[in-house]
C-alpha cells in the first residue's frame, strides 16, 4: 500500500518538480537544461555493444568530490569499462565535468517514477550501480532488482535521527533497504542501523572522504592568496547555508580583532549575490574572490595578485571547486551547516590540509567523523556564535595550539585512509 501511495504521489509531484526547476533556473540557468533526462530520456547513449558500464550516482558537489578517489580507482582497475556519473544538481554536474572531463559519461538521475527509471536503465544498461551515502530511492531500488542490476549503497551512513524516521515505516523500510545488493558502511554504528532497517550483506569499509586529496596546484593557489593577504589573522567559514551567514558575522564581531579577515564561502553558488549584499549591509567591506583573484586560464599557472586591501574584512568565495585553496589560505576553518540544525558538512578536507577545525553543535550527518576529530585534537566543537568567536580568538592568540591542532588534523586524516582500496575490491568482485 505504501509503495502504491509513494508512486502515485510522484505523478502529483513531478509537474511541481519541473516548475521548481524553472524557478530555480532564474538564479542558476543549469536547472532548465537536460530536463528530459530527469524523466529517463537519454541523448548520447552507449552503442549497442558489450562494454561494461559502471554507474555512480553523486547528487551534488559534495558527493561528487567524495566519489573522486573511488571513480579514479575504478577507472584504473577497469580500463575496459565506461563510467557514468548521475547527478541531481547543475553544480554537481559542473563539478563532475571539472574533475573528469570526457573520461566519464554524465546525465541527471531520473525522478523516482517507474517509467522514467526503466527508460534510464534500458538506455544505459549498467553492469553495476553505486549510490553514495544516503541516496535511498525506493522505485530505483525496485527497478534495479527487476532489471538484475546490482545496486550498492556505497560510503553509506545512517544518522540516529534518520534511523528513527525510517524505522517508523517498519516492513516497508526493510523491503527498501533489503533491495540493495551490498551496503558498504562508513562506521560500525552506521552498519548497525542499516542492518536494523533490513539491509543485507553489510560491510564496514570506512569513509571514502578520508582518501580525498587537495591537488597540489589548488594548495599552491591558496598559499599564493595568503601571501597577497599578508600576516593578518585569517579564518574561513566553509559551506555556509542559508540563515547561517548572519551567525558567522555575529561570531566575527565577537572575535574582536580589527585586522582579522573572514573567507566566507557559501555552499550554494546561487546565493553568492545574496550573501555579498548581506555582508555589505553589515557595514563590513567585502571583496569577491572572482574580482580580486581571477582564475588563470591554465590551473597550473598562478597569476600575480595585488595585495588585498587592509580594510577588506570579508573575502567572498564566489567560485566553484576551490575549497581546498581556501583551507590552505586560512589559519582556522569553521565548517558550516552546523550552527543551525542542518546536519553539518564534511570536515575531513580541512583536516587533510592540516587546518585546525571548529564546528557547531548540529552535526548529525557527520557524527562519527566529528566525534573522532574532536577526540584526536583536530577539531573543537562550539555551541553558538559567541563561543565560536571566543575560541577563534584563543586560537589566534596561541600559535602553538594552532600548530598542534593542525598537526593532529593531518595525522587524523592520514590514519583513516584506505576505504577506496577496500571498496574497489568489493565492487570488482561483484562485476
Amino acid at each position: 500500500m505504501l509503495r502504491a501511495i509513494y508512486r502515485a504521489a510522484w505523478w502529483i509531484v513531478a509537474p511541481l518538480a519541473v516548475l521548481r526547476l524553472l524557478i530555480r533556473s532564474r538564479r542558476e540557468r543549469g536547472y532548465r537544461e537536460h530536463i528530459g533526462e530527469r524523466f529517463g530520456r537519454v541523448v548520447g547513449r552507449l552503442p549497442e555493444d558489450d562494454t561494461a558500464l559502471i554507474w555512480v550516482h553523486a547528487v551534488s558537489v559534495g558527493e561528487t568530490r567524495a566519489a573522486q578517489p573511488l571513480i579514479e580507482a575504478l577507472i584504473d582497475a577497469r580500463p575496459d569499462a565506461r563510467i557514468l556519473i548521475t547527478h541531481m544538481t547543475p553544480s554537481g554536474r559542473a563539478t563532475g565535468q571539472q574533475l573528469y572531463g570526457d573520461r566519464v559519461l554524465r546525465c541527471y538521475l531520473p525522478y523516482d517514477m517507474p517509467h522514467a527509471v526503466r527508460r534510464f536503465l534500458r538506455a544505459w544498461r549498467p553492469s553495476l550501480g553505486l549510490v553514495m551515502e544516503t541516496e535511498v530511492w525506493p522505485t530505483l531500488i525496485d527497478e534495479c532488482r527487476r532489471a538484475d542490476v546490482p545496486l550498492v549503497l556505497t560510503n553509506a551512513r545512517m544518522s540516529e535521527r534518520s534511523y528513527r524516521r525510517a524505522a517508523k515505516f517498519g516492513n516497508a523500510a526493510r523491503d527498501v533497504f533489503g533491495g540493495f545488493s551490498r551496503v558498504l558502511a562508513q562506521s560500525p554504528s552506521d552498519a548497525e542501523r542499516l542492518t536494523a532497517l533490513g539491509a543485507r550483506n553489510v560491510a564496514v569499509l570506512g569513509n571514502l572522504k578520508f582518501d580525498m586529496s587537495t591537488p597540489p596546484e589548488l594548495a599552491a593557489r591558496g598559499h599564493a592568496w595568503r601571501a597577497a593577504i599578508g600576516t593578518r589573522p585569517v579564518w574561513v567559514a566553509a559551506s555556509t547555508r542559508e540563515g547561517e551567514e548572519e551567525l558567522v558575522l555575529q561570531a566575527f564581531a565577537a572575535l574582536g580583532l580589527d585586522d582579522a579577515l573572514l573567507l566566507l564561502v557559501p555552499r550554494h553558488p546561487q546565493r553568492f549575490d545574496e550573501v555579498a549584499a548581506l555582508v555589505a549591509k553589515s557595514g563590513l567591506r567585502v571583496e569577491r574572490r572572482s574580482n580580486w583573484a581571477p582564475a588563470a586560464t591554465t590551473p597550473s599557472v598562478q597569476l600575480e595578485l595585488p595585495p588585498l586591501p587592509q580594510d577588506v574584512r570579508v573575502l567572498l568565495g564566489d567560485s566553484m571547486g576551490e575549497m581546498g585553496a581556501f583551507y590552505a589560505a586560512a589559519d582556522v576553518a569553521f565548517i558550516g551547516g552546523s550552527l543551525l540544525p542542518l546536519g553539518g558538512q564534511n570536515l575531513i578536507e580541512a583536516c587533510a590540509i592540516g587546518t585546525p577545525v571548529l564546528i557547531g553543535p548540529h552535526v548529525f550527518n557527520f557524527t562519527q567523523a566529528t566525534r573522532d576529530a574532536v577526540a584526536a585534537g583536530a577539531a573543537v566543537q562550539v555551541k553558538d556564535p559567541a563561543e565560536l568567536g571566543r575560541v577563534l580568538r584563543e586560537l589566534f592568540d596561541d600559535r602553538a595550539r594552532r600548530v598542534a591542532m593542525g598537526g593532529a588534523a593531518s595525522a587524523f586524516a592520514a590514519r583513516h585512509r584506505g576505504a577506496t582500496e577496500r571498496t574497489v575490491g568489493v565492487l570488482t568482485a561483484l562485476m
